[in-house]
């Protein structure tokens, strides 16, 4: 069953914003059900229209489904702690980063900074689907290279597990106690006219 959150207790804004952002959040509870294909290339067509320098679109995403023999090569890189709950997940998603500039050849500085906002794309997307979608750092980068055949010049940025919500109930009594949407810094701990003048 899945368990909707009222984001409103959990979080607020000192200015508005649109009602997707506030929304987005990263749960770890999926019933285990099955998302469509259609949705899942969803999300990664919201994904392929961020901005990134000289449209470079630097961004490349792997996907595997459960079930299937891509869906355990992709679960083996993930740390224990994410494999205890990504198992009810419906796919599972590398996001890589091409590190150089097609055209020149030249060091790309923001090319992990554009994947990540095509990342934030596809989890707003999946947001407004009403699926979970939850990136993850916590996974064996040196081994996805290897299996997943990514060539030189490349780099890993991040997972991402998709699936349907479910209650916290199924998640262990550490991940439930957690299982809420975070807040965030005042606006004033993260933005200062003309000079750093933060403590941090």
């Amino acid at each position: 069953m899945n368990q909707k959150i009222d984001i409103q207790k959990y979080r607020s804004t000192e200015h508005p914003v649109i009602d997707v952002i506030l929304r987005r959040w990263s749960p770890r509870a999926m019933s285990g059900e099955h998302v469509s294909r259609d949705n899942i290339m969803t999300l990664f067509e919201a994904a392929r229209w961020a901005p990134s320098s000289y449209n470079e679109q630097e961004w490349r995403f792997l996907w595997a489904e459960k079930g299937t023999p891509y869906w355990d090569d992709f679960f083996s890189l993930l740390v224990p702690a994410n494999q205890a709950w990504c198992c009810n997940g419906s796919h599972l998603i590398a996001l890589i980063y091409k590190e150089s500039f097609t055209s020149s050849g030249a060091h790309n500085a923001v090319a992990q900074l554009d994947s990540g906002a095509a990342m934030q794309n596809l989890l707003l997307q999946a947001t407004e689907l009403d699926l979970v979608a939850h990136p993850m750092g916590g996974f064996d980068r040196q081994k996805a290279i290897d299996i997943l055949e990514v060539p030189q010049g490349f780099s890993m940025a991040a997972m991402i597990v998709v699936g349907k919500p479910a209650s916290a109930d199924i998640l262990s009594d550490e991940l439930r106690e957690i299982e809420v949407p975070s807040d965030r810094k005042k606006l004033a701990e993260i933005v200062s006219e003309g000079r750093f003048s933060f403590d941090s």
